[in-house]
C-alpha cells in the first residue's frame, strides 16, 4: 500500500465516508469517469440472460421472486443463549432492508432483484456501496447502501462483480474483497442453474417447439410439381426453374393467391402435420419442474390451500430467505456484535393466508392463552391501537384476574370491595356448620 493510497483513506476518514466508486483503487481493476447516460428503461434492473420470454421459466422466476420479496427482512437483536427475538435495531442497515437500499431501489424491489439475480445467474453479490467508515480498514461502519451485483469472475480472496455504478448511469466491474461482499448462492442450482439441470433441459425443449411453430407457420406452401417431362439435362432443368419461377409470382401477385397450371402437371402438397412427441416431453419437463422446485400447480395457478401454501414456502421460499440473510450476516454484522446479538433476520406473517373467520378464532384462541395481546391483534388487522390499559396486557378477559377478583358493581358503574362480615354474621355461619355436621352424623 503506498503513500498515495494511505492519503486518500486518510480523506476519506477525515470526510467519513466510503464509496465502493470512489475508495479502494487497491481491488480495482479499471476505473471510471464521465458524465451519466440516459436509457429508456431501468438498467439497474436484472434481466435473464437466455431467452426465457418465451418460456414459462420467466414466470416461475418471476412468482418466485415475488413471494420471496415479501417476506420482510429486518436488522435485529436477538437472545445470544436462546436465540429469541427482542427487538429491532433502528440502524441505517435496517433503513436499508426495510425502507430503501438505494437511490433506485425500495427494500422490496431490492430483495426480488436479489431473488431474480440468484435465479439466473445462480449466484448474487449484494455489495456496500456507500457507509461511514472504509470496510477494508475498519470493522465499524454503519452501511449506507446496498446493491445487487453478478459475479463475473472469482479470485482466491476478492471477486469481480458487475454492479451499477448511479455516477456514470452504466453497469460497471470492481474487484472487492469477499469479506466486504454478501455472496449469495443459489440453494436450488442443482435444478435452476446447473448445465444438465431440469430448467435446462425444458428451455431447450421449448426452444425446439417454438422453432418447429416457427417453421409450421412461415406462410410456406411445400408444394411438388411434377412436370409432363423428365428433368435430367440442363436444359430440362432450367425450363423446370422456369416454371416455377412462374407459378411463383402467380401467387405472389395474384389478389387472391391463385395460379393455373397445365393440364399435364401434377401437384402434391406436403405440409402437413408432422406428429411428434415434443410437446409430451415438454409437458413432462414441466411438472418435473414444479415437482423440483417445490412448487404444486394449484400454487402458481393460485388455487391452492393454506396448507399447500405452508408447503411451498417451506421448501421453495425459505431456503432463499435463509441463504441471503446468512450471506449478509456473515459480511456484514461483525463477530462482536454478533455476540451482542445482534443478527439479520426474516419473520414471515403467519396470518397472511388466514381468512377472517379463521383469523377470529385464531384471535380468540390467542388471547385465551395469553399468547399476544389485544394491541397486538390489531395491528395485525391494520387498525390502530386502543388506548385502554387492558389492550397492551397478556390476559384472559374471559377469566377473574387480579383486577376484578372481589371487585362488587354499585348501580353507578363504580366497584368497591366488598366489606368485611360482622361478628353476629360470624357466630351465625359458625352455628350453620355443627347443625350440618350433627344432621351428617
Amino acid at each position: 500500500m503506498g503513500w498515495i493510497d494511505r492519503f486518500k483513506d486518510a480523506l476519506v476518514h477525515a470526510r467519513g465516508a466510503y464509496d465502493s466508486f470512489a475508495v479502494g483503487e487497491r481491488y480495482r481493476l479499471n476505473s471510471w469517469g464521465g458524465t451519466g447516460g440516459g436509457f429508456g428503461f431501468n438498467p439497474t434492473r436484472s434481466r435473464n440472460t437466455f431467452a426465457g420470454d418465451k418460456t414459462v421459466v420467466t414466470s416461475i422466476y418471476n412468482q418466485i421472486a415475488i413471494d420471496v420479496a415479501a417476506v420482510p427482512i429486518n436488522h435485529v437483536r436477538i437472545d445470544v443463549e436462546t436465540g429469541r427475538y427482542e427487538e429491532t435495531l433502528r440502524t441505517t442497515l435496517n433503513e436499508c432492508l426495510t425502507l430503501e437500499a438505494n437511490i433506485d431501489e425500495g427494500a422490496r424491489a431490492f430483495r426480488q432483484n436479489i431473488a431474480l439475480t440468484l435465479f439466473d445467474k445462480g449466484v448474487a453479490a449484494i455489495c456496500i456501496m456507500k457507509a461511514d467508515n472504509d470496510p477494508a480498514t475498519s470493522m465499524s461502519y454503519n452501511i449506507e447502501e446496498l446493491r445487487v451485483g453478478e459475479v463475473s469472475a472469482w479470485f482466491p480472496d476478492a471477486v469481480r462483480v458487475l454492479v451499477y455504478n448511479e455516477k456514470t448511469g452504466n453497469k460497471e466491474e470492481l474487484t472487492l474483497p469477499k469479506r466486504q461482499v454478501a455472496i449469495v448462492e443459489n440453494p436450488m442450482f442443482a435444478v435452476m442453474n446447473d448445465e444438465n439441470s431440469t430448467l435446462k433441459r425444458l428451455t431447450r425443449k421449448l426452444s425446439l417447439l417454438d422453432a418447429i411453430d416457427e417453421q409450421a407457420g412461415s406462410g410456406k406452401l411445400d408444394i411438388i410439381i411434377q412436370l409432363p417431362y423428365v428433368v435430367k439435362s440442363d436444359a430440362r432443368k432450367q425450363q423446370a426453374a422456369a416454371r416455377r419461377q412462374d407459378m411463383e409470382e402467380q401467387l405472389y401477385n395474384s389478389k387472391y393467391g391463385v395460379a393455373y397450371a397445365d393440364a399435364t402437371e401434377k401437384i402434391t402438397q406436403l405440409n402437413r402435420p408432422a406428429e411428434n412427441n415434443m410437446l409430451a416431453q415438454v409437458e413432462y419437463l414441466t411438472k418435473q419442474l414444479f415437482s423440483q422446485l417445490g412448487i404444486p400447480k394449484d400454487v402458481f395457478e393460485g388455487t391452492s390451500d393454506e396448507k399447500m401454501m405452508l408447503n411451498y414456502y417451506n421448501r421453495t421460499v425459505e431456503p432463499i430467505l435463509t441463504a441471503i440473510c446468512e450471506g449478509m450476516e456473515r459480511k456484514f454484522i461483525s463477530k462482536t456484535a454478533r455476540s451482542q446479538g445482534q443478527a439479520i433476520r426474516f419473520y414471515r406473517d403467519p396470518f397472511k393466508n388466514a381468512t377472517l373467520a379463521d383469523f377470529a378464532e385464531i384471535g380468540d384462541k390467542f388471547s385465551r392463552n395469553e399468547i399476544v395481546t389485544g394491541n397486538e391483534l390489531r395491528s395485525f388487522m391494520g387498525m390502530k391501537p386502543s388506548k385502554e390499559a387492558k389492550a397492551d396486557k397478556l390476559q384472559n378477559a374471559n377469566m377473574p384476574n387480579e383486577d376484578n377478583v372481589g371487585k362488587v358493581k354499585n348501580p353507578d358503574g363504580s366497584s368497591d370491595k366488598p366489606s368485611e362480615p360482622t361478628q353476629e354474621r360470624k357466630e351465625n355461619l359458625q352455628n350453620d356448620s355443627h347443625e350440618n355436621q350433627y344432621t351428617k352424623a
